[in-house]
Protein backbone atom coordinates (compact mmCIF):
# COMPACT_ATOMS: atom_id res chain seq x y z
CA UNK A 1 0.00 0.00 0.00
CA UNK A 2 1.27 3.53 -0.79
CA UNK A 3 1.40 5.57 1.99
CA UNK A 4 3.62 8.93 1.19
CA UNK A 5 0.64 10.62 -0.03
CA UNK A 6 -2.52 11.97 0.61
CA UNK A 7 -4.27 8.90 -0.71
CA UNK A 8 -4.32 5.13 0.61
CA UNK A 9 -4.06 2.76 -2.35
CA UNK A 10 -2.37 -0.44 -3.45
CA UNK A 11 0.50 0.18 -6.01
CA UNK A 12 1.83 -3.42 -6.20
CA UNK A 13 0.59 -4.96 -9.40
CA UNK A 14 0.33 -7.92 -8.49
CA UNK A 15 -1.82 -7.69 -5.80
CA UNK A 16 -4.08 -5.25 -7.30
CA UNK A 17 -5.04 -7.87 -10.32
CA UNK A 18 -5.12 -10.76 -8.09
CA UNK A 19 -7.48 -8.52 -5.80
CA UNK A 20 -9.64 -7.64 -8.70
CA UNK A 21 -9.98 -11.14 -9.88
CA UNK A 22 -11.13 -12.07 -5.98
CA UNK A 23 -13.70 -9.44 -6.21
CA UNK A 24 -14.86 -10.64 -9.90
CA UNK A 25 -15.36 -14.36 -8.66
CA UNK A 26 -17.31 -13.07 -6.00
CA UNK A 27 -19.65 -10.96 -8.37
CA UNK A 28 -19.86 -13.26 -11.09
CA UNK A 29 -21.63 -16.48 -11.34
CA UNK A 30 -18.72 -19.00 -13.24
CA UNK A 31 -19.43 -22.26 -11.84
CA UNK A 32 -20.88 -23.94 -14.86
CA UNK A 33 -17.95 -22.79 -17.23
CA UNK A 34 -14.25 -25.08 -17.56
CA UNK A 35 -11.53 -22.95 -16.25
CA UNK A 36 -10.30 -21.74 -19.52
CA UNK A 37 -13.93 -20.30 -19.90
CA UNK A 38 -13.96 -18.82 -16.58
CA UNK A 39 -10.46 -17.03 -17.20
CA UNK A 40 -12.05 -15.46 -20.40
CA UNK A 41 -15.52 -14.25 -18.81
CA UNK A 42 -13.24 -12.52 -15.70
CA UNK A 43 -11.06 -10.72 -17.99
CA UNK A 44 -13.85 -9.40 -20.01
CA UNK A 45 -15.69 -8.66 -16.76
CA UNK A 46 -12.15 -7.20 -15.52
CA UNK A 47 -12.16 -4.93 -18.92
CA UNK A 48 -15.81 -2.96 -18.92
CA UNK A 49 -16.01 -3.26 -14.56
CA UNK A 50 -19.20 -4.59 -14.80
CA UNK A 51 -19.87 -8.03 -13.78
CA UNK A 52 -23.14 -8.75 -15.39
CA UNK A 53 -21.86 -8.41 -18.76
CA UNK A 54 -20.77 -12.53 -18.07
CA UNK A 55 -24.06 -12.89 -18.61
CA UNK A 56 -23.97 -12.29 -22.64
CA UNK A 57 -21.28 -14.38 -22.91
CA UNK A 58 -21.28 -17.01 -25.31
CA UNK A 59 -18.87 -19.96 -26.18
CA UNK A 60 -18.88 -22.90 -29.13
CA UNK A 61 -18.52 -26.00 -28.08
CA UNK A 62 -14.51 -26.44 -28.60
CA UNK A 63 -14.04 -22.46 -28.51
CA UNK A 64 -10.96 -22.37 -25.62
CA UNK A 65 -9.73 -25.52 -26.56
CA UNK A 66 -9.16 -24.92 -30.58
CA UNK A 67 -8.03 -21.34 -29.77
CA UNK A 68 -4.88 -22.86 -27.05
CA UNK A 69 -4.69 -25.16 -29.91
CA UNK A 70 -3.68 -22.10 -32.73
CA UNK A 71 -1.78 -20.47 -29.75
CA UNK A 72 0.48 -23.57 -29.57
CA UNK A 73 0.81 -23.69 -32.96
CA UNK A 74 1.47 -20.46 -33.90
CA UNK A 75 -0.96 -19.74 -36.09
CA UNK A 76 -1.91 -15.83 -37.21
CA UNK A 77 -3.85 -13.73 -35.47
CA UNK A 78 -6.34 -10.68 -37.51
CA UNK A 79 -7.52 -8.20 -36.21
CA UNK A 80 -10.22 -5.95 -37.84
CA UNK A 81 -8.57 -2.42 -35.96
CA UNK A 82 -5.74 -1.55 -34.59
CA UNK A 83 -6.68 -0.98 -31.24
CA UNK A 84 -7.52 -4.31 -30.91
CA UNK A 85 -4.14 -5.44 -32.11
CA UNK A 86 -2.67 -3.42 -29.74
CA UNK A 87 -4.23 -4.20 -26.67
CA UNK A 88 -2.55 -8.30 -27.08
CA UNK A 89 -0.30 -8.25 -24.20
CA UNK A 90 3.03 -7.67 -26.35
CA UNK A 91 5.05 -10.57 -23.37
CA UNK A 92 2.77 -13.16 -24.26
CA UNK A 93 2.10 -13.14 -27.33
CA UNK A 94 4.40 -15.33 -30.09
CA UNK A 95 2.07 -15.20 -33.10
CA UNK A 96 2.06 -13.56 -36.68
CA UNK A 97 -0.34 -10.65 -35.57
CA UNK A 98 -2.12 -8.75 -38.27
CA UNK A 99 -3.90 -5.61 -38.83
CA UNK A 100 -4.55 -4.95 -42.57
CA UNK A 101 -6.60 -1.26 -42.35
CA UNK A 102 -4.05 0.71 -42.71
CA UNK A 103 -2.98 -0.96 -46.05
CA UNK A 104 -2.33 1.64 -48.43
CA UNK A 105 -4.74 -1.14 -50.68
CA UNK A 106 -7.59 -0.97 -48.29
CA UNK A 107 -8.46 2.31 -48.86
CA UNK A 108 -9.44 2.50 -52.94
CA UNK A 109 -10.71 -0.83 -52.72
CA UNK A 110 -13.74 0.14 -50.59
CA UNK A 111 -14.25 3.19 -52.09
CA UNK A 112 -14.25 1.37 -55.54
CA UNK A 113 -17.03 -1.06 -53.78
CA UNK A 114 -18.78 1.37 -51.63
CA UNK A 115 -18.02 -0.54 -48.20
CA UNK A 116 -16.21 -0.21 -45.26
CA UNK A 117 -12.54 -0.06 -44.74
CA UNK A 118 -12.72 -2.75 -42.20
CA UNK A 119 -15.00 -4.88 -44.90
CA UNK A 120 -12.12 -4.27 -47.36
CA UNK A 121 -9.27 -5.32 -45.58
CA UNK A 122 -10.54 -8.59 -45.57
CA UNK A 123 -10.01 -9.37 -49.14
CA UNK A 124 -6.34 -9.48 -47.73
CA UNK A 125 -7.20 -12.39 -45.49
CA UNK A 126 -7.77 -14.87 -47.43
CA UNK A 127 -4.04 -16.65 -47.24
CA UNK A 128 -3.95 -16.32 -43.32
CA UNK A 129 -7.33 -17.30 -42.23
CA UNK A 130 -6.80 -21.21 -42.32
CA UNK A 131 -6.44 -22.32 -38.85
CA UNK A 132 -6.18 -18.30 -37.38
CA UNK A 133 -7.42 -16.62 -34.43
CA UNK A 134 -9.49 -14.05 -35.94
CA UNK A 135 -10.10 -10.45 -33.29
CA UNK A 136 -13.32 -8.60 -34.90
CA UNK A 137 -14.22 -5.77 -32.10
CA UNK A 138 -14.92 -2.93 -33.64
CA UNK A 139 -16.85 -3.20 -37.51
CA UNK A 140 -20.09 -5.43 -37.62
CA UNK A 141 -19.64 -5.17 -41.18
CA UNK A 142 -16.12 -7.15 -41.05
CA UNK A 143 -18.06 -9.72 -38.81
CA UNK A 144 -21.01 -10.13 -41.57
CA UNK A 145 -18.31 -10.11 -44.20
CA UNK A 146 -15.83 -12.68 -42.87
CA UNK A 147 -19.32 -15.02 -42.36
CA UNK A 148 -20.01 -14.62 -45.89
CA UNK A 149 -16.23 -15.56 -46.93
CA UNK A 150 -16.31 -18.46 -44.80
CA UNK A 151 -19.87 -19.44 -46.89
CA UNK A 152 -18.44 -19.01 -50.33
CA UNK A 153 -15.68 -21.69 -49.07
CA UNK A 154 -12.49 -19.14 -47.49
CA UNK A 155 -10.48 -21.02 -45.19
CA UNK A 156 -11.58 -21.24 -41.43
CA UNK A 157 -10.01 -19.80 -39.03
CA UNK A 158 -9.25 -22.05 -35.52
CA UNK A 159 -11.56 -19.55 -33.78
CA UNK A 160 -13.26 -16.08 -34.44
CA UNK A 161 -13.27 -13.93 -31.17
CA UNK A 162 -16.40 -11.72 -32.10
CA UNK A 163 -17.37 -9.25 -30.23
CA UNK A 164 -18.30 -5.38 -32.25
CA UNK A 165 -20.06 -2.53 -30.29
CA UNK A 166 -21.96 -0.22 -31.30
CA UNK A 167 -25.71 0.13 -32.55
CA UNK A 168 -25.85 -0.54 -36.17
CA UNK A 169 -25.24 -3.88 -37.02
CA UNK A 170 -23.56 -4.78 -33.74
CA UNK A 171 -25.93 -6.87 -32.05
CA UNK A 172 -26.73 -8.87 -35.45
CA UNK A 173 -24.13 -9.59 -36.16
CA UNK A 174 -22.72 -11.54 -33.27
CA UNK A 175 -26.37 -12.90 -33.30
CA UNK A 176 -25.87 -14.14 -36.87
CA UNK A 177 -21.82 -15.37 -35.73
CA UNK A 178 -23.80 -17.42 -32.84
CA UNK A 179 -26.63 -19.01 -34.87
CA UNK A 180 -24.26 -19.93 -37.81
CA UNK A 181 -21.11 -21.19 -36.19
CA UNK A 182 -22.36 -25.18 -35.66
CA UNK A 183 -23.70 -24.70 -39.58
CA UNK A 184 -20.17 -23.16 -40.62
CA UNK A 185 -18.39 -25.77 -38.32
CA UNK A 186 -16.77 -22.75 -37.07
CA UNK A 187 -15.43 -22.32 -33.18
CA UNK A 188 -16.74 -18.71 -31.41
CA UNK A 189 -16.55 -16.70 -28.71
CA UNK A 190 -19.13 -13.71 -28.32
CA UNK A 191 -20.81 -10.95 -26.33
CA UNK A 192 -24.48 -10.63 -27.64
CA UNK A 193 -25.99 -7.57 -27.36
CA UNK A 194 -25.02 -3.74 -28.14
CA UNK A 195 -21.94 -4.34 -25.90
CA UNK A 196 -18.25 -5.46 -26.89
CA UNK A 197 -15.42 -3.28 -28.45
CA UNK A 198 -11.41 -3.71 -28.69
CA UNK A 199 -10.97 -4.51 -24.84
CA UNK A 200 -12.98 -6.80 -24.43
CA UNK A 201 -12.11 -8.49 -27.88
CA UNK A 202 -8.45 -8.52 -26.97
CA UNK A 203 -9.04 -9.49 -23.00
CA UNK A 204 -10.57 -12.49 -24.78
CA UNK A 205 -7.60 -13.62 -26.44
CA UNK A 206 -5.18 -12.22 -23.67
CA UNK A 207 -6.94 -14.97 -21.30
CA UNK A 208 -6.02 -17.69 -23.66
CA UNK A 209 -2.91 -16.41 -23.97
CA UNK A 210 -2.20 -16.54 -20.34
CA UNK A 211 -3.60 -19.68 -20.09
CA UNK A 212 -1.27 -21.01 -22.40
CA UNK A 213 1.11 -19.62 -20.11
CA UNK A 214 -0.11 -21.04 -16.84
CA UNK A 215 -1.04 -17.79 -15.49
CA UNK A 216 -4.64 -18.62 -13.92
CA UNK A 217 -6.80 -16.79 -11.24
Amino acid sequence: MNNNTDYNYEINPQAIEKESFRQIRQLTKLDHLSLEQQQVVMRIVHSVGMPDVSEKVRFSAQACQRGLQAIAEQGTILCDVEMVKQGITKRMNQQKTLCLLNDPRVAPLAKELGETRTMAALQFWQSDLTNSIVLIGNAPTALFRLLEMIKQGAGKPALIIGMPVGFVGAAESKQALWDCHEQLGIECITLLGNQGGSAVTSASLNALLRCANGEIY
